[in-house]
């Protein structure tokens, strides 16, 4: 049985807010899970919160990817190998990582990969 992502999107004052929950699948869809956001958007990607569930905790080192309509993954990889006992947070655009990720009306894929069965977890991304 194939994963679900629940979206919530939201704007405030010019911020925007995208949460991911996800549960990945069972069977031939073990450990994955994907989801498009229903409005497209525009802006630069700001920070990401990876989010493991406390109770169905994913597979350690699970894979989390951020697509935008090219195919390009705009947590810049900051979502591969992932720890089931620690959130992690990136600034896709800081010193370390000079480059900005700027999307220009797209949907964003959500796409987790090797979490385990019935595993959760939440991703938040937030653009300005």
């Amino acid at each position: 049985m194939a994963g679900t992502v629940t979206i919530a999107e939201s704007i405030w004052s010019g911020v925007k807010k995208i949460i991911f929950d996800w549960i990945s699948g069972v069977g031939a869809d073990a450990g994955k899970a994907d989801g498009v956001t229903v409005n497209p958007y525009e802006g630069e990607i700001r920070r990401i919160l990876f989010i493991p569930d406390a109770v169905a905790v994913p597979t350690n080192l699970y894979d989390v990817r951020i697509l935008d309509s090219d195919g390009i993954d705009v947590a810049a990889g900051n979502g591969i190998d992932l720890l089931a006992a620690a959130a992690r947070e990136c600034f896709p655009h800081s010193a370390l990582y000079p480059i900005s990720h700027m999307i220009a009306h797209t949907k964003l894929t959500l796409e987790v990969r090797n979490a385990g069965d019935t595993k959760k977890g939440r991703v938040v991304v937030y653009l300005r």
